[in-house]
């Protein structure tokens, strides 16, 4: 909650610093960023001395003050401040700057500035940094730790610093990804209700955490008489209303349902559930944007499907194509490692590369099946990567998107061209032809080839034109000698063939995070469809809280984002249970 009294500096700051943090708080009220804060708030150059002559540079006193406070907020020498400033063009423009500055634009200009001024814009960046984690601009867990004297002098490694940091401000971190993520999701039950949401959420953790089920988590509470926990029924009966919209009811059980209703009472469920994880996904990229970690040249996601496995047959006599008449209309076949298996379709999209790899959106996939009507209901792949896009492109300015062969369509193409954002995915097959290939254009002495302007039509009329990239195969890409992708990138060279189709390998942190996903998904048996789909989705809030945790104790311990975690997977669920246990 934001602070009511008057903003306060150092009792040696001069007068001017106490102004501009007095702007700045003003500034907090409105503002959803700290950039912006930065951008927006007053800085009198009046009162700051600048020695350089102001008609031959080409960086400003006013902008060079504000680089100054941001270089100070975060901690960062001359060289991660120019670094920053040339990869982020957002912050840039944020700071009054038409150009990059070099480093030693930076130091000459700090130089410049008086020790009065320096003083001065020291004191108004603690204060701004104080009035934006009050407003909740910026997360107190974000503010660099600055080690007393002692802490510095005393040989301490960077590991074990890294461990106090860790320790220090855990619990702030966890219950920030908490507050961020669990308070979105409501039951909508009875005031007089006996367990709370957060109870509840409570048992779901721990199952995530064990892998266990709700039978497992009320049985535990009633051999341990843990009052708090409650029995297994009213668990799922609460998970189910998790995922019910509050004006609707079902009065039936779901498995009684004709499957057009069904399908109809899904997309409900799935309406309720998504604005729940959107508007948690929403609270976690507001609170790292402060740092802007997809604000790079090139933002890349990759969508795909994966499967969450039902392990019952649907066929009452399979010979005889007679399925069992109450099987989930959401579980599909697929198949892996060559063998057929059921189970319900989720489609992500997530941030890949070098940014934080975050889930941006989950759809729900209905396909048709075998034991099926011929008319009954199916999601077209165009249609989830276009909803999956919509979803992303609320919170993220994509450049390109990786999806897997199994999205190989004109009109997913088609749909992803539309909105002028470049496309790449492996080509389920071709004909392994070394002769037709080598006579496509190719690099002397590189085995590789590219086949330019392959057009791609939309019914019957040409809609664009992409690139087909052939590279030597290894067995996770294709079945021949060949690799092929296909890209709407322009006019590939044949000296850019392995650069362009070696960036797929961007895509492979899906498949991790699908392993987390799963991981965390608790055991159950339940046929109903809310219970499945609250399930996924809250998974992939785990995943998503623990990448956040993950991330800003990687910014307070000064490591590379993309490192390997800080804070486990496991270790993080079970923070977020004991947190949960001491809240309730």
């Amino acid at each position: 909650m934001a602070s009511n009294i008057t903003p306060a500096v150092d009792d040696d700051a001069p007068a001017l610093a106490g102004a501009i943090v007095i702007h700045a708080k003003k500034v907090c009220e409105t503002a959803d960023h700290l950039w912006r804060v930065l951008g927006d708030v007053s800085i009198p150059v009046d009162g700051l001395t600048d020695a350089r002559q102001q008609h031959k540079v080409s960086f400003g006193t006013e902008s060079m003050a504000r680089v100054y406070i941001y270089q100070t907020i975060y901690d960062l020498a001359q060289s991660e401040v120019a670094d920053r400033l040339e990869n982020r063009p957002a912050l840039l423009k944020q700071l009054g700057l038409n150009k990059v500055p070099t480093q030693q634009n930076l130091s000459y200009a700090w130089n410049q500035f008086s020790e009065q001024t320096k003083t001065t814009l020291e004191a108004a960046a603690k204060g701004i940094a104080r009035e934006a984690r009050d407003h909740d601009v910026i997360s107190e867990a974000l503010i660099p730790i600055n080690l007393d004297e002692k802490e510095a002098s005393d040989g301490t490694s960077d590991s074990t610093v890294s461990r106090a940091h860790v320790r220090e401000h855990g619990s702030k971190v966890v219950e920030l990804a908490r507050r961020h993520g669990f308070a979105e999701f409501d039951s909508d039950r009875a005031d007089n209700r006996v367990y709370e949401d957060e109870q509840i959420l409570d048992l779901f953790s721990n199952a995530c955490l064990t892998q266990g089920s709700a039978h497992s988590e009320g049985e535990a509470g009633w051999f341990l008489e843990e009052n708090e926990i409650c029995d297994d029924s009213t668990f799922l009966r609460v998970i189910k209303q998790f995922a019910t919209p509050s004006d609707e009811e079902v009065t039936r059980s779901v498995q009684e349902l004709q499957i057009e209703d069904i399908v109809a009472f899904t997309e409900l469920y799935r309406e309720a559930v998504m604005a729940s994880f959107n508007a948690a996904t929403e609270n976690i990229l507001k609170t790292i944007r402060h740092e802007d970690p997809f604000d790079d040249r090139h933002v890349v996601a990759a969508v795909d499907f994966t499967h969450v496995p039902y392990h019952v047959w649907p066929w009452i006599d399979k010979d005889e194509k007679i399925p069992k008449a109450e099987y989930p209309p959401m579980v599909s076949g697929y198949k892996e490692d060559g063998e057929i298996k059921h189970g319900y379709t989720f489609a992500t999209i997530t941030i890949v590369g070098n940014d934080v790899p975050i889930i941006l959106g989950i759809e729900p996939v209905k396909e048709r099946s075998a034991w099926e009507p011929e008319d009954a209901p199916a999601d077209s792949k165009a249609d989830v990567v276009d909803v999956l896009l919509d979803t992303a492109q609320q919170y993220v300015d994509l450049d390109e998107v990786l999806l897997d062969r199994g999205f190989y369509s004109n009109e997913v193409y088609a749909t992803i061209h539309d909105r002028g954002l470049v496309y790449m995915t492996p080509v389920p097959k071709y004909e392994d032809d070394y002769e037709a290939i080598g006579k496509i254009k190719s690099k002397e002495g590189v085995d590789a080839a590219v086949k330019n302007d392959v057009p791609f039509a939309i019914n019957g009329e040409l809609h664009h034109t992409a690139e087909f990239l052939y590279v030597p195969a290894t067995d996770e890409e294709a079945d021949g000698s060949y690799a092929v992708f296909v890209t709407n990138r322009d006019h590939v060279a044949p000296e850019e063939i392995m650069h362009v189709t070696n960036s797929y390998s961007r895509r492979w942190d899906i498949e991790n995070q699908y392993k987390s996903v799963k991981a965390f998904l608790p055991k159950t048996s339940s046929k109903d469809y809310r219970v499945r789909l609250f399930s996924f989705t809250f998974a992939a809030l785990l995943y998503n809280l623990w990448r956040l945790t993950d991330y800003l104790v990687k910014l307070g311990t000064d490591r590379e984002i993309r490192s390997p975690p800080v804070v486990t997977a496991r270790t993080f669920v079970r923070a977020v249970s004991q947190s949960l246990r001491q809240g309730g």
